[in-house]
């Protein structure tokens, strides 16, 4: 188990936007770089269906349980340009033997390249939302020697328990929320490390430490009492930070644009953190300098900086898409909005004002509704008492169908497709229309102007890091 408490970490953001290189090149600099955990499966098998694939080719050979690789790589072969990427089975309750395999592989590929060359110690970034794939995600990524393992948007107070039993290679189970069911209907997702491995030897593995992502103290200490155990240490986002926020405690009021308004009851009791004695961070406008400062002032271990490392050079977004945003940056024309409707998850979410992504509402509008990606999905149950899936971003007379209100589909994006777009792996549409990016971002991304060249629009992880720690 580490005892390393970096000053700086770097956000797990994204779809793919907190890089395997971004990470690298965070933790060789002796802080903590984390890799984004979302849509790993996903994202890994078009990876490998594009050319220049030999990185990820070899990193499976280190993957400790042959096997289950020649299938995957015999699955996911390299396609032309001008083909879309084949489809990927979506995540379930009760997902596929090639799913798992697929999902576990991904975590480990992704790991095992971020501590690829060094000695550093390196993250991995989970939603507690997306509970279909979060079993062989965290094995995965424990089978790679990952140092951390962060989750936020919802209460982990289970994963503690889930972590330890993996490390174990021991069976391990999450109840799975099933949409207007009460906590007694219980549907478990499963997942048996000694069963994946099938005969293979089973290797040593290290229990990585636990940072829960949270948004208050009272979260904080509900943790804490968990029978399942406690987390390692907590990540504090407040409402400014990117991706999605916590949202207000109680009933809450809007501004004239439609975001929410946080109000006293949403306040952070530093004191009351510091009690519980376990090492703390403090994320959403400090990272800067000052914020540095003031985050060790109010007791904090350092601060988790996710806006400026997901613009940098090293980071997964599409690079013509980073110059585009660094660039209205400088002009002063880049705008953040806290949508409380945008993610199907419920949750608020950052999108950024971005010429030409999914953030402009005739662009938007002109998107034909469709759910292919799935990991927003909620399941509910079926008439005959089976389960089913829907995304209130699928198309409207599907998700009513199905049960569905259609309220709840009014300005509801496909953060999956547009996410996945971002990192400049859409896909590309019979009809002509090839997927979109949507970019999030926390409410600081118009102070980036200082890091910003303004020949190339651009800067570097190390330069971030530099600014930080004022080196």
């Amino acid at each position: 188990m580490t005892k390393f408490l970096p000053k700086i970490i770097q956000g797990g953001m994204g779809v793919g936007v907190s890089s395997t290189k971004l990470a690298n090149t965070v933790s060789r600099a002796g802080q903590l770089g984390v890799v984004s955990g979302t849509a790993l499966g996903l994202t890994f098998a078009r990876r490998l269906m594009q050319k220049g694939n030999e990185v990820y080719l070899e990193a499976m050979n280190h993957f400790p349980f042959k096997k289950v690789i020649e299938k995957i790589k015999a699955k996911f072969s390299v396609k032309s340009d001008q083909d879309p990427f084949k489809m990927v089975e979506m995540p379930t309750i009760h997902p596929s033997e090639d799913l798992n395999e697929l999902i576990v592989v991904a975590n480990f590929v992704e790991v095992h390249l971020a501590k690829k060359g060094h000695n550093g110690v390196v993250g991995i970034n989970f939603l507690e939302k997306i509970q279909f794939p979060t079993l062989a995600s965290i094995y995965g990524a424990i089978l790679a020697g990952v140092d951390y393992i962060l989750m936020g948007a919802g209460i982990p107070h289970r994963i503690p328990d889930v972590i330890k039993k993996l490390t174990n290679h021991e069976d391990a189970s999450l109840p799975i929320k099933v949409a207007n069911e009460q906590q007694n209907d219980i549907e478990l997702s499963t997942f048996s490390p000694k069963a994946f491995a099938q005969d293979e030897a089973l290797p040593e593995l290290t229990k990585p430490q636990f940072l829960a992502i949270i948004g208050s103290h009272t979260l904080a200490n509900y943790l804490m009492k968990s029978e399942f155990g406690s987390p390692d240490g907590f990540v504090v986002e407040l409402p400014v930070a990117g991706g999605h926020n916590a949202p207000p405690r109680g009933n809450y009021a809007l501004t004239e644009s439609g975001e929410p308004i946080y109000g006293a009851r949403d306040v952070v009791d530093f004191e009351a953190l510091k009690a519980i004695n376990k090492p703390f961070w403090l994320a959403g406008g400090f990272g800067n300098p000052d914020g540095l400062q003031k985050a060790l002032s109010l007791g904090a271990v350092g601060i988790q900086v996710g806006t400026a490392f997901a613009f940098s050079n090293e980071s997964g977004f599409e690079a013509t898409l980073k110059q585009r945003v660094l660039r209205q940056v400088i002009e002063g024309t880049v705008r953040v909005k806290t949508d409380i409707k945008a993610s199907p998850t419920g949750f608020p979410f950052k999108v950024a004002s971005v010429e030409g992504t999914l953030s402009e509402d005739d662009t938007y509008a002109s998107r034909k509704r469709v759910c292919d990606l799935g990991y927003l999905r909620e399941a509910y149950r079926k008439d005959n008492g089976s389960i089913g899936y829907r995304c209130p971003s699928e198309p409207v007379e599907d998700y009513v169908r199905k049960g569905g209100k259609v309220e709840d589909t009014v300005g509801r994006k496909c953060l999956c497709n547009g996410l996945v777009a971002g990192i400049g792996l859409g896909q590309k549409r019979k009809n002509g229309h090839d997927e979109l990016p949507l970019v999030t971002s926390g409410d600081d991304l118009l102070f980036l102007g200082p890091l910003v060249d303004l020949e190339s629009y651009s800067y570097s992880a190390v330069d971030v890091l530099n600014y930080l720690l004022n080196t």
